[in-house]
This record gives structure tokens, C-alpha cells and sequence, in this order.
């Protein structure tokens, strides 16, 4: 099939065509959550953008098979193989067992997807239900010369491959940028940079999930989940592994380290990884304390899409800032994008020369690098064509495959205002705008008037975050 997608390869540092290893056929993996805590909306982001790059596939008519991990064991709080096992430190947290904290946070992983319009991936499959996979690959690689055993763990050796450091943006001095915690000095290790495949001797007495190996009663290591899970359901050969800019060093190295050493070819052409959402305080991270979830949102009245929205304003390769004060204006513009299209009548048939030249547009902003921002925009200028609502709104239902804004539902689900008279939606709006100027100068007994003479017409104001919402009742 005809390929134009461009995508940004963080293992070649440039933006390269895409081409599949079968054509016309996607294998791709995403790195999934350690589910010891809800996940935050910087966590999030990540997993919009790549849902985004998913429909952008299947929009391009490929056919994708999308694979995802739970991390229920083995991912300690540094990623350097030090620090507490973050299950563990969950299950502490909560009085609970890690298996029922892995369920608890799964689901609400799950719920927060679904809220987001984030599609569910085609295989998702939790570490733990892979433990004989993990256990073969580390006999293989022992067998190769490609890791060894000390102290009761089992290492992978990174001297033993070439060129270890394959995204290029760290060295051996720089180690420690990959992990959260202090590093802690693990003598065991053979090289700085060696990285544990499977625990046999853990500072954590009460570790609670062990299994049966041939090196003792241990539990594996967080890099080898990805690399076995992937290979469980895509085989030898995956088009596109994406996670986080985080992920790139070392989660992403070493993945590629094992699993080509293992393999004994090229595992991964394409390598996509999105940036961070950060707040004024720097990046969004669960350690900071407080969690930004999308419960929290909800809380604070902010529609789900309004944060979606939000994310595809800005490219997935560019650091994002969030602030409430960007989110009002957001949630007015989602708003007022609604409005519009719920004024859009069913006038006839769709015309199909300009359905296909901005369905085109629409294509070319996805495929340079899946630059949303550009495709909100072809979006905004169907809404302003010289063509008929019909045309509109055909063509907002097919963009919507990959926005997924909810925006003929959104639409449709009540905006009284398009069904309106026009003098009595100017009438409203100016005495919203005479109400607010009252508010602003303190006078608040004005302000409630007004909202009294506005209730006595049948038209209920509420204050939201989204800016006044009105109605009329009858």
C-alpha cells in the first residue's frame, strides 16, 4: 500500500517515512502502567498521543495490532535497579495485597482510558501471567554469553553488545540521569551500565510475589516484561515501540539490548516517544506528592475531552505546561466548537470534491509527524468552507476517527442555544456580559438580579469552569 506517514524515529534522531516489515500490517507496543497508583495526566498524555498514532494507522487503512503490559512486579522506584519495589511500596501504602492494589489500579487505568476515548490496545497482558517467558529468554541469554550470575541475581552484560548506547543520548558518565532515586552502588555488577534480569537476592525480606527458577525463588527484573510480552504477541519483528521521553534511558536501551541479544537480529524499526506535561513546578510526577488525575478534573468540572483537547493542541514531541487557566480556555473553546457544529443543519447530500480536498488536509497534517495541532486547524477551516453543513458534518465524523473528541455526541447532547431565537441568544449573552461587569465591580446584588430576571424567562445560568452555561427551561 502507498506509505506518505512521516513520524519522528527517536532511534534515528530524524523523521523517516514509515514503512512496516509486512505491508499494509502494524505491530506495536506500548509501554503500560506499574500499576501501583492511579495515573496522573502526565502519564496520560503519553498514552493519548499514542492512541492518536494508532487511529492515525487505522485511518490510513492499516490494519494494527496494538500490544500493552501491566506492571504488576518487578519495577523498583528507580529505574537503575535500586529502591523499593513500587508494588510493594502500594500494597504498604494501602494495607492490601499487591495482587488486589494490581487490580484496583488496572481498573482505573482502564476507566480513565475509557473517559479519555484512549482504545483499549488488542492484547494487554500483566507480568505476571508471563513468568516461564521470562525465565526462557534469561536461560538463552545466559547460554549466549550475554549475561551472567552474581550474588543470587542474574545480569545482562553490556559490554558484550556493540553499541549499547543505541539512542545516543547517554554514556556510561551519564548513568544516572536515568534513574529517580540515589544510586545505589550494586557490586554484583560487572559494568556500570548491567542491569538485573532476574532477582534471587532482594533487600525486600517480604517481597511477596517469587516464583520457582532455575537460579533459586526470585522474581524478574522490570526491563525483560516488555521484551518477552512483545515477543508473546507480535513475534520476532514489531514496527513500533512507544512510550515516554523517560522510558528512553534505560527502559528503551535495554529492552533492545535483551531482546536483539536474545534474537539475534534487529527487533524494532520505529521508535516513538512522547514528551513531558509539566506544570510551573517542572515535570508531572507522582513523587511530588499531590496526583493530578482525570477524577480530579471531573471534580473541578472539566469534561474528560476538554483535557484531550488540550493535548492535541500541541505537537507530542514538544514539552507541555498545564495550568487551570489553560484549561478554561480550553474548555471554552471545546465548548464554543460544539455550539458551532450542533448549529449545523442535514441539508442534503455530501458534496463529495470538497470532502475529499479537506479530508486530504486533514491526512497531510497527520501524516507530517502526526502534527494535531495542524489537523485541529484543517478542522476549524471545514467549519468556515463554502460548502453545506451535510459536507461538515461528514467530515467531522471522519475526523473524529482519530481526534476523538466526542464532537457530533458533544454536539448533539444538548446545546439549547443552537435551537434558540437569535434576538433572545443576544438578548442572554448581554446580560451574562452586563452580570459579569457587575460581578467584577463587587456588585453582587446586581449580579444576582440579573440572574433572577434571567430565571423568570425560563433561562438558568450556571457557573463553571468552562466559562456561564445557560439553558432555557421553558
Amino acid at each position: 500500500m502507498e506509505n506518505k506517514l512521516q513520524l519522528f524515529n527517536t532511534l534515528t534522531r530524524k523523521v523517516d517515512t514509515f514503512v512496516p516489515n509486512v505491508d499494509g500490517k502494524v505491530n506495536m507496543y506500548t509501554c503500560g502502567p506499574t500499576v501501583y497508583h492511579f495515573a496522573h495526566i502526565g502519564n496520560l498524555r503519553s498514552y493519548l498521543m499514542e492512541d492518536v498514532l494508532e487511529k492515525t494507522l487505522s485511518y490510513l487503512g492499516y490494519d494494527v495490532k496494538r500490544v500493552m503490559n501491566i506492571t504488576d512486579v518487578g519495577h523498583l522506584s528507580s529505574d537503575g535497579d535500586t529502591g523499593e519495589d513500587k508494588m510493594l511500596k502500594g500494597a504498604k501504602r494501602e494495607h492490601k495485597t499487591v495482587m488486589e492494589i494490581a487490580k484496583f489500579y488496572t481498573d482505573a487505568f482502564k476507566a480513565d482510558c475509557a473517559k479519555l476515548n484512549i482504545k483499549w490496545p488488542s492484547y494487554v497482558e500483566p507480568a505476571t501471567n508471563c513468568i516461564p517467558e521470562f525465565i526462557n529468554m534469561i536461560k538463552v541469554l545466559l547460554e549466549k554469553g550475554y549475561a551472567y550470575e552474581a550474588g543470587g541475581n542474574i545480569y545482562f552484560d553490556t559490554s558484550k553488545i556493540d553499541n549499547y548506547y543505541v539512542f545516543g543520548s547517554q554514556n556510561e558518565d551519564e548513568l544516572k540521569v536515568g534513574v529517580r532515586d540515589d544510586v545505589e552502588e550494586d557490586s554484583n555488577k560487572r559494568n556500570k551500565a548491567d542491569f538485573v534480569l532476574w532477582f534471587t537476592k532482594s533487600k525486600f525480606d517480604d517481597q511477596e510475589l517469587k516464583w520457582e527458577s532455575p537460579w533459586g525463588v526470585g522474581y524478574p527484573g522490570w526491563h525483560i516484561e516488555c521484551s518477552c510480552i512483545s515477543m508473546k504477541h507480535l513475534g520476532e519483528y514489531m514496527d513500533i515501540h512507544c512510550g515516554g521521553v523517560d522510558n528512553i534511558f534505560p527502559h528503551h536501551t535495554n529492552e533492545i539490548a535483551q531482546s536483539e541479544a536474545f534474537l539475534g537480529h534487529k527487533w524494532c524499526n520505529n521508535w516513538f516517544h512522547v514528551h513531558h506535561l509539566n506544570d510551573k513546578g517542572g515535570k508531572m510526577s507522582k513523587s511530588k506528592g499531590g496526583i493530578l488525575t482525570v477524577s480530579v478534573l471531573e471534580e473541578k468540572g472539566y469534561d474528560p475531552m476538554v483535557y484531550r483537547f488540550f493535548c492535541l493542541q500541541s505537537h507530542y514531541r514538544k514539552p507541555l505546561e498545564f495550568s487551570y487557566d489553560v484549561m478554561d480556555q480550553m474548555a471554552g473553546a471545546y465548548t464554543k466548537l460544539t455550539r458551532k457544529i450542533a448549529s449545523l443543519k442535514d441539508d442534503g447530500a455530501v458534496d463529495d470534491a470538497a470532502f475529499l480536498k479537506y479530508k486530504g488536509a486533514f491526512t497531510d497534517a497527520l501524516c507530517a509527524d502526526i502534527n494535531t495541532s495542524m489537523a485541529i486547524t484543517v478542522l476549524y477551516d471545514v467549519l468556515k468552507a463554502d460548502t453545506n453543513d451535510a459536507t461538515k458534518k461528514a467530515l467531522i465524523e471522519d475526523f473524529d476517527k482519530v481526534l476523538g473528541l466526542n464532537l457530533l455526541k458533544a454536539a448533539a447532547a444538548g446545546d439549547t442555544a443552537s435551537d434558540a431565537d437569535p434576538e433572545l441568544v443576544a438578548f442572554i449573552e448581554a446580560k451574562i456580559e452586563e452580570r459579569k461587569e457587575a460581578k467584577k465591580a463587587k456588585d453582587f446584588a446586581k449580579a444576582d438580579a440579573i440572574r433572577d430576571e434571567l430565571a423568570a424567562k425560563g433561562i438558568i445560568i450556571k457557573d463553571t469552569r468552562e466559562g456561564v452555561v445557560w439553558e432555557i427551561t421553558k
